[in-house]
């Protein structure tokens, strides 16, 4: 025996159980010293394959979101790179204008100094620093889940390269007309001191107070009741609008009313928009503090006082009482003053949505403001045709409706930020003049506009801007359009739809084929993960051991102490929660997916301890077992190519579970465990064979176990990830209408190994052909079949567990796998133990017919009998119940329907129970009726 074989079977021997702690840091060194995750830019963008990752803001660390969608990518990008492509996947991370520039003033606060002391230039220089320090850190995290992202080209929105791009196309849209600067209504945040976009305000449902205030007709007739939750804002009002059909205001439209504490004069005016049914019907029109009013006041010329300024306190344009308080105290003022008028009819709570910014927390103001902004109606049409021609697919599916709606309803996009962290407007302005460029103007007097993109602006780059755009270099040439898309539902808008609009206008084509959105992994308990909350949970306290929530305890696993999973546990698991719903987090799916780890690894050892010195693999079927598991291993391999390439990752974890857990450990590997132990050495070769092929398959799902295995493996050279299978050929890809063929090309799954694999031959090379598969197939499925029928009557009727017991098959088809049902199912048949005629005590029915059981010590018979009666008789008690229940109508009518189809699926599930035990009672001999 060689050195280094016997260095690995004494590495085997003493390894009895897989330690990811101890692996995962180590294999991680291995792929990033390879630089296989770093392909050469060569060869097209329809030959390789590539994702780029939604970069994660700077100031973030991994959470369950990016952990989901992180092991999806990667699952995508190793399939993809053991298919023969070229594979790139594209990392980096977004300068989070907001969010960036909001952690580093908290630490100018703490420092007691603010960005306004330091200055423009001294401020981003030390939130440059700040991203020095802090920004690696989820790239780091990464590292750890697995990713094998390209992370010696990791890009940075605000990287030099990166920022030219982001000019270049705001000049371009500028020029184009489509950017333009204009007074409007926005969004403002007063957390950040900036305009935020539509997109990035939520509503929450809050209760407020609603007053009804009389404002006195100028004629001195009497007065006009309007309801509003915000009296503070009516020292702008500009009219009072009633609906045209509203017969209760239909004489005094046209007249005057007395706008209270300001006496202003306001119109009476008549406007579509009025809800008769809310409040009094009549509506106060603020047009500089409501979008509503905005577009009331523009279509009757109303004026626009602003009483609210972007510092948040009422400014100069409200009564002098007022000036400088904040929204709230001047609100608590307006009460008062009219309260000591007599002016408030009556005050109602009043419960109702408010928009707050998603950034900072606070409750959007809506204001009048001078803003840059973008049109987007003609950028939309062509990204609007891109998806209803099928050139881009969602999935799941009903995305697409989501997208399109929003796209036919687009609105201008607010586009400038009033903050000092990101790209600054190429705007610069002298007197009247104003000058856009890429470069800044000639001449003295000009001043910059101190504001800065969106962020959402330059990560509409993101799958070009990344490659080197506008400069056509080989890694634009060779990498894009990239192949697919994997994020979550509440950025389609922000990211998606301006990334096929930006990639159309400046590429000329699609970013991507495939969007692929996520699921959201909720608590437990059905809220949203969240560490204010005390429900989110940090992955790597799943990877590694960690706190686990109160609200993650149970039963069986009490607050404390997550268990440390390893990486490919919750990669698994993560996989296996996915679908197109959202999910509740699952510790059982972990477990379950370190039950596989343990499984893979149990079986590793058991072949890998049974090769001998020189074995290597190779498919070399030399029984019936041998071609059955060639064959199933080959629908194993096309069947999780297909699901990963329609993104239906969760029955991917769970079709490679069962395939390693059920056909592989369960069947074959006890199948063929007499022949292992005997040496047999085209067992053997083929037994390294399916264990190689198994750990492909199983590798862009759990990476690190599987490369640790292939180490193990005689012969193995380099790494599994480098390695080539043309079992995973493009063949399913092609049926799915993969990216390559949705741009025109023809995706290439044979080609070289990238970074100097060897190409192995993949496929379940089973001799005989189709006819030959078909048959050895259906002969162990009926073996596998009639030992599961066996073992199912040996429990029911309480067989001794090591019994053996006298039988005789009376069935045909089982010529060649006699031998295992007998061993497997614990019997002695007939052909080894004369029957000498005897009567059968039980009879057992199997696939083809029947075995007859001979009698044995280990079976009490007259016990099996009173069990199976007793358990009989309870479940025609159960059955009975069910039907009386489900009879009667009153319960039928009354229940929900859902729970009334539980019962009705309980009394099914009793009805099969008594037909099996009926049929356990006549394998006895015994009548069920008796």
């Amino acid at each position: 025996m060689s050195e280094l074989e016997d260095r690995r079977l004494s590495e085997l021997e003493d390894r009895k159980r897989y330690e990811p702690s101890e692996v995962e840091p180590r294999i991680v060194e291995q792929w990033l010293e390879s630089g296989l995750f770093s392909p050469a830019p060569e060869g097209t963008a329809q030959e390789n394959y590539s994702i780029a990752i939604p970069p994660p803001n700077v100031t973030g660390v991994l959470h369950m979101g990016h952990a989901l969608n992180s092991s999806i990518q990667d699952c995508l990008a190793r399939h993809h790179r053991m298919r023969g492509q070229r594979t790139k996947w594209i990392l980096g991370t977004d300068h989070a204008g907001i969010a960036t520039q909001t952690k580093v003033e908290q630490q100018l606060v703490e420092e007691g100094t603010s960005r306004k002391q330091l200055g423009r230039e001294a401020f981003v220089q030390r939130v440059w620093e700040w991203r020095s320090e802090y920004g690696g850190t989820i790239i780091e995290q990464l590292k750890r889940l697995g990713a094998s992202a390209d992370y010696a080209a990791e890009r940075f929105t605000l990287d030099e390269g990166y920022a030219r791009a982001v000019l270049k196309v705001f000049v371009a849209l500028y020029e184009k007309g489509y950017i333009y600067r204009d007074r409007y209504m926005v969004n403002w945040d007063p957390g950040s001191g900036s305009a935020i976009s539509d997109l990035e305000v939520v509503e929450r449902e809050v209760e407020d107070k609603l007053y009804y205030v009389d404002y006195p007709l100028a004629s001195g007739s009497g007065s006009i009741t309007v309801a509003t939750v915000r009296p503070e804002t009516m020292l702008a009002d500009t009219a009072i609008a009633v609906s045209p059909d509203d017969d209760r205001y239909r004489r005094l439209i046209g007249e005057k009313a007395i706008l209270p504490l300001v006496g202003r004069k306001l119109r009476i005016i008549a406007d579509d928009y009025v809800k008769p049914e809310f409040g009094t019907g009549a509506l106060k029109i603020t047009p500089a503090h409501d979008p509503n009013d905005f577009e009331i006041g523009r279509r009757h010329g109303l004026a626009q006082p602003s009483v609210i300024g972007e510092d948040g306190r009422m400014t100069d344009e409200a009564p002098e009482r007022f000036r400088g308080l904040t929204v709230a105290e001047a609100q608590r003022e307006v009460v008062a003053a009219l309260d000591e008028r007599g002016l408030i009819a009556r005050a109602e709570p009043y419960t109702h949505t408010v928009p707050f910014s998603e950034r900072s927390g606070a409750r959007i103001e809506p204001l009048i403001s001078l803003q840059w902004f973008m049109a987007m109606d003609e950028l939309a049409k062509p990204a609007i045709d891109a998806v209803t021609s099928g050139r881009i697919r969602f999935h799941p599916s009903n995305y697409t409706k989501v997208y399109l709606d929003w796209m036919h309803k687009i609105r201008p996009w607010c586009i400038s930020r009033q903050l000092w962290w990101g790209h600054q407007l190429p705007v610069w302005y002298r007197d009247l003049e104003t000058y856009v460029g890429e470069t800044p103007p000639r001449g003295e007097g000009w001043t910059r506009d101190p504001d800065v993109l969106d962020t959402w602006f330059s990560s509409a780059l993101w799958p070009f801007a990344t490659l080197g755009w506008p400069e056509r270099t080989p890694e634009l040439e060779a990498f894009y359009p990239t192949d697919a898309l994997v994020t979550a539902r509440e950025i389609i808008f922000l990211w998606v739809a301006r990334m096929i609009m930006m990639g159309l206008e400046f590429t000329g084509t699609i970013p991507f084929a495939d969007v692929n959105i996520t699921s959201i992994i909720q608590a437990p308990d059905g809220r949203r993960m969240s560490k204010s909350l005390g429900t989110g949970i940090d992955p790597l306290d799943l990877i590694g051991g960690g706190e686990r929530p109160p609200v993650y305890g149970d039963g069986s696993r009490p607050p404390g102490e997550f268990p440390a999973y390893g990486a490919d546990a919750v990669r698994w698991g993560l996989l296996a929660m996915s679908s197109g719903q959202d999910v509740r987090f699952s510790e059982e799916k972990l477990a379950q997916g370190q039950q596989l780890g343990t499984k893979l690894w149990n079986a590793a050892r058991l072949i890998l301890l049974g090769a001998g010195d020189g074995a290597r693999a190779a498919a070399t079927p030399n029984a019936v077992e041998d071609r059955w598991m060639l064959s199933r291993l080959a629908r194993a391999q096309a069947n999780l190519g297909r699901l990963i390439d329609g993104f239906d990752f969760s029955h991917a974890a769970l079709a490679l579970y069962d395939f390693v857990y059920g056909e592989l450990c369960d069947w074959y590997l006890e199948l063929v465990k007499p022949r292992l132990r005997a040496s047999e050495p085209e067992l053997i070769a083929t037994l390294l064979h399916v264990l190689t092929e198994t750990i492909s398959l199983a590798h862009p799902i759990i990476p690190f176990e599987t490369e640790e295995i292939w180490s193990l493996i005689p012969g193995s050279e380099g790494l599994l990830a480098q390695r080539v299978v043309p079992a995973l050929g493009d063949g399913e890809r092609d049926a799915t209408a993969g990216a390559g063929a949705a741009r025109g090309g023809a995706a290439v799954g044979g080609g070289a190994a990238v970074g100097g694999g060897a190409a192995v031959g993949g496929g379940a090379a089973v001799g005989g052909g189709a006819d030959a598969e078909a048959d050895a197939e259906a002969a162990v499925e009926r073996a596998i079949a009639a030992i599961q029928a066996l073992r199912r009557w040996r429990e029911g009727a309480e067989v001794k567990a090591g019994a053996v017991l006298p039988a005789r098959l009376v069935a045909p088809g089982y010529e060649q796998t006699a031998e295992h049902l007998a061993r497997l199912a614990r019997l002695s048949l007939n052909g080894d133990t004369p029957d000498h005629g005897q009567v059968p005590v039980a009879t057992v029915a199997v696939p083809g017919g029947v075995v007859e059981i001979l009698g044995g010590a280990g079976l009490d018979r007259d016990g099996a009998v009173a069990k199976l009666r007793a358990e009989l008789e309870g479940v025609g008690a159960e059955i009975a119940r069910a039907q009386g229940k489900l009879a009667n109508q009153g319960f039928v009518a009354k229940a929900p329907p859902h729970v009334v189809q539980s019962e009705r699926d309980k009394l099914e599930q009793l009805i099969g129970g008594r037909e099996r035990l009926a049929a356990e009672l006549r394998a006895l001999g015994e009548d069920a009726k008796g």
